[in-house]
C-alpha cells in the first residue's frame, strides 16, 4: 500500500497561558493522500488554522508525529523545514500577504529566488503563471494597484512558482466578494484536477462543498471526516513543475537578490534611511577631517622648520640651561672650518649676532645684525631676491658689505619688488657709525612668520662684523648643514666628539633640526590620534543608531519576514538580507561622510587659512573599513533576531 502524502499520529499542540497551558489540538490522527482536495472546517478557535500551520511546516507540534511525503517533519531543523516549504508547499493566505514594494511578477518569483532558480527563468515563469491566471497585463503592477481578487491570484501564482505539490489555502475567499471568491475556488478546482493536493481551511461550508473530503474540527479534535461526490473533472496535462533551471550559483543569486531587496527597502524609506545614516555620516566626516587637519598642521610646521634650514645642526656656546653660557668664548670660526672639512657636512657657516644702531639720513633705527659666512643663506634656505650673496673673497677681505632684508629696504629706502629694490642696492648704511654698502636684498618673510623678529635685519660677512664692528674673535653660533646621505644622529655624535676634543670639554650645545622635526611629527601624530579617537565616538554612536533603527525595522517588517519564510526562505537568507541592508546603510553613510569631509576641506582651504586640510588615501580606506565594520557589527543583532523569528508568529503580526 502506498505511503500517504501527509500522516499525523497522536498530534498535540499546546500553548502557554499564564502559569498553565491550553491544548489547541488534542490527539489528532489523520492521513491525506496525494491529489486530494480536503477542506478543514470549524468555528473560530477550533484549531483548524493551527493544524494547517503544523501541516505546512510553519509551526511544530507539542507532541506526536507528522510525516510529509514519507519524511518525519517533527524534529527537522529550521533549514530542513524551510526546504520542505520551498520544494513541496505553496501557501494562499486570506490577506494575500504580498510585499507592497514589489511588482506582481516579483511577488510571484520570491520562492524561486530561495530555490536558486536562474533570474531570467524565474521572471519568465512568474509572468507565465500570472498570464495563465488572467493577469498577463498586470504583471508590472504593485499590489496596491490590484483588486482583492487579483491580489489573491498573485498569491496563487506564488504558491505554484516552485511547483506547489501541496497547496494550503487559509480562508482563501474570506476577504473577497462572492464573484471573486467563486473565481478563486474555480482556479483551485483546476489545480486539483491537474494533480495538486489542495488543503482548504475555512469556516464556510459553502466553500467546503468544493472539496472531495471535508474534515470538521471542534475543540481541537476531529469530529467528522467524510467524502463528497463530485462530477469527474478531466485531468489537465499541463506541466505544473517549475521550468526554471536551478543554477550552480544559487547562493550568489540569493546574495544578488538580497542586495537588490535591501536597496529597494532603503529607497522605500528614504527619510528613515537618512536618519539612520546621519550618525555614520557625522562620525566618518569628523574622523576624515580631523586626520586631514592633523596632516595639514604637521606639513605646515615641518615646512616652516624646513624654511629655517633643512637638515641642520646649530652649535651654541655653553650648555643648555647654564647661566654662564653667555660668558663662554670658546666657539670660534676655526671650529666651523674644521667641521666643514668632514665628509658628512655639506656646508658650514659661523654666525655672530648684535643689535647695532642703524643710521640712514637723520634717522636712527634699531635692527638685528647677523655676521655670516658665504654659505649662510644656502644653509638657512633664505633666498636672495635682488643683488648678490657674499663671496668667499668678501669673507677673507673683511669687506664692508651688507645684505638687507625686504623690510629694511622698504623702511629705509622706500624700495620694493616693483623696482627690483634698485633704490636700496648700492646705498651706504651706517651701523654704529661703520659704513657698509648694500649689495643684496634677502627674503626673510618665512623666518619672520615662524616667529622671527619684525625688526630690520642686516647681514654682514662675519669677519667684518667681528673685526670692524664688535671687536671680538668668538662667534655666537655655528650652523651646519648635514649631507643628504648622512645619518643626523651619527653626525651629531661625531660633531660632539670633534668639538669636545678641540675644546677640552663639552662647553657647547647642539640643536638638531631633525630631532625637532621628529618631535613635532610625533606630537602631531599623537594629537591627531587623540582627536580621531574622540571623533570615533561619533562612529560608535552612529553604529548604535543603526542597530536601533534596524531593530525597529525588524519589528515593522515582521510580517514580510514571515511571508519570506513561508515561501521557503532559510534563516541564513533572512540574516543575509538584513545584514546587507545594515551594511549598505553604513557604506552609503560612509561615502556621504567622506564627501562631506572633502566639502569641509574645500571650504576650509578656500578660506585662506595658512593650514590646509591634506587628505590621504589611507584615511579614506580606513573610513570605508570603519563604516563596513559598523554595519556588520551593529547590524548583526537585528539581523539575527529577524532570522530567528517563528514563521507563525511573524505571519500573525499586522
Amino acid at each position: 500500500m502506498a505511503e500517504p502524502l501527509i500522516r499525523i499520529k497522536n498530534l498535540y499542540r499546546r500553548f502557554k497561558s499564564g502559569e498553565g497551558e491550553v491544548t489547541i489540538l488534542n490527539d489528532l490522527n489523520l492521513e491525506i493522500e496525494a491529489g486530494e482536495m480536503v477542506a478543514i472546517i470549524g468555528q473560530s478557535g477550533s484549531g483548524k488554522s493551527t493544524l494547517m500551520n503544523i501541516l505546512g511546516c510553519l509551526d511544530r507540534p507539542s507532541a506526536g508525529e507528522y510525516y510529509i511525503n514519507g519524511k518525519n517533519a517533527t524534529d527537522l531543523s529550521p533549514q530542513e523545514r524551510a526546504a520542505l516549504r520551498r520544494e513541496y508547499i505553496g501557501f494562499i493566505f486570506q490577506r494575500y500577504h504580498l510585499l507592497a514594494d514589489l511588482k506582481a511578477w516579483e511577488n510571484v518569483a520570491i520562492p524561486a529566488i530561495y530555490a536558486g532558480t536562474d533570474g531570467e527563468a524565474r521572471e519568465k515563469r512568474a509572468k507565465a503563471l500570472l498570464t495563465r491566471l488572467g493577469l498577463g497585463e498586470r504583471t508590472e503592477h504593485k499590489p496596491g494597484q490590484l483588486s482583492g481578487g487579483q491580489q489573491q491570484r498573485v498569491s496563487i501564482a506564488r504558491a505554484l512558482m516552485n511547483g506547489g505539490q501541496i497547496i494550503f489555502a487559509d480562508e482563501p475567499t474570506g476577504a473577497l466578494d462572492s464573484h471573486s471568491g467563486e473565481e478563486v475556488m474555480k482556479i483551485l478546482g483546476e489545480l486539483h484536477a491537474e494533480g495538486h493536493t489542495i488543503i482548504l481551511v475555512t469556516h464556510d461550508r459553502h466553500i467546503a462543498e468544493h472539496a472531495d473530503r471535508v474534515i470538521e474540527i471542534k475543540d481541537g479534535q476531529i469530529i467528522a471526516d467524510h467524502r463528497q461526490q463530485h462530477e469527474e473533472t478531466a485531468s489537465s496535462t499541463a506541466d505544473t513543475a517549475p521550468t526554471g533551471k536551478k543554477t550552480a550559483f544559487g547562493a550568489a543569486g540569493r546574495f544578488t537578490s538580497a542586495i537588490h531587496m535591501a536597496w529597494r527597502a532603503i529607497l522605500g524609506h528614504k527619510l528613515r534611511a537618512f536618519l539612520t545614516m546621519l550618525g555614520i555620516i557625522i562620525g566618518i566626516a569628523s574622523v576624515v577631517s580631523v586626520v586631514a587637519l592633523g596632516q595639514g598642521a604637521q606639513q605646515q610646521v615641518l615646512s616652516q622648520i624646513s624654511d629655517l634650514g633643512s637638515n641642520t645642526i646649530e652649535i651654541f656656546p655653553g650648555r643648555f640651561g647654564d647661566r654662564r653660557a653667555g660668558r663662554i668664548r670658546t666657539l670660534v670660526p676655526a671650529d666651523a672650518a674644521i667641521l666643514a672639512q668632514q665628509s658628512f657636512i655639506d656646508s658650514a657657516t659661523p654666525t655672530v649676532n648684535a643689535s647695532p644702531t642703524i643710521r640712514h639720513g637723520n634717522k636712527d633705527y634699531t635692527g638685528n645684525l647677523t655676521g655670516v659666512g658665504d654659505q649662510y643663506f644656502q644653509v638657512q634656505n633664505i633666498p636672495i631676491t635682488a643683488g648678490r650673496n657674499f663671496s668667499a673673497r668678501d669673507i677673507d677681505d673683511y669687506a664692508a658689505l651688507a645684505i638687507l632684508d625686504k623690510k629694511g629696504a622698504e623702511t629705509l629706502y622706500n624700495s620694493t619688488a616693483t623696482d627690483n629694490y634698485a633704490g636700496a642696492l648700492g646705498q651706504v648704511l651706517l651701523l654704529n657709525n661703520v659704513p657698509v654698502r648694500i649689495i643684496g636684498i634677502a627674503d626673510t618673510d618665512k623666518q619672520n612668520r615662524f616667529g622671527g623678529s619684525n625688526s630690520i635685519n642686516v647681514y654682514m660677512p662675519y669677519t667684518s662684523a667681528m673685526n670692524r664692528l664688535l671687536g671680538r674673535n668668538n662667534v655666537s653660533s655655528i650652523t651646519l648643514r648635514i649631507s643628504d646621505n648622512a645619518d643626523p644622529v651619527a653626525a651629531e655624535d661625531a660633531i660632539t666628539r670633534i668639538l669636545t676634543r678641540r675644546h677640552g670639554s663639552q662647553d657647547f650645545s647642539l640643536f638638531n633640526s631633525d630631532s625637532l622635526r621628529k618631535a613635532i611629527t610625533s606630537s602631531t601624530q599623537v594629537f591627531t590620534l587623540l582627536i580621531s579617537a574622540i571623533a570615533a565616538i561619533a562612529l560608535v554612536v552612529g553604529g548604535i543608531g543603526v542597530m536601533n533603527i534596524m531593530l525597529v525595522s525588524v519589528t515593522e517588517r515582521t510580517q514580510e519576514i514571515g511571508i519570506r519564510m513561508a515561501v521557503g526562505a532559510r534563516q541564513s537568507d533572512i540574516l543575509m538580507q538584513f545584514l546587507i541592508e545594515a551594511l549598505m546603510l553604513c557604506l552609503l553613510g560612509g561615502a556621504l561622510g567622506i564627501a562631506l569631509a572633502y566639502g569641509i576641506g574645500w571650504l576650509f582651504n578656500q578660506s585662506g587659512a595658512e593650514i590646509r586640510l591634506i587628505y590621504s588615501t589611507s584615511s579614506v580606506i580606513a573610513a570605508v573599513i570603519c563604516s563596513s565594520s559598523i554595519g556588520i557589527l551593529f547590524g548583526y543583532l537585528p539581523a539575527r533576531n529577524a532570522a530567528r523569528l517563528d514563521p507563525v508568529e511573524a505571519l500573525s503580526r499586522e
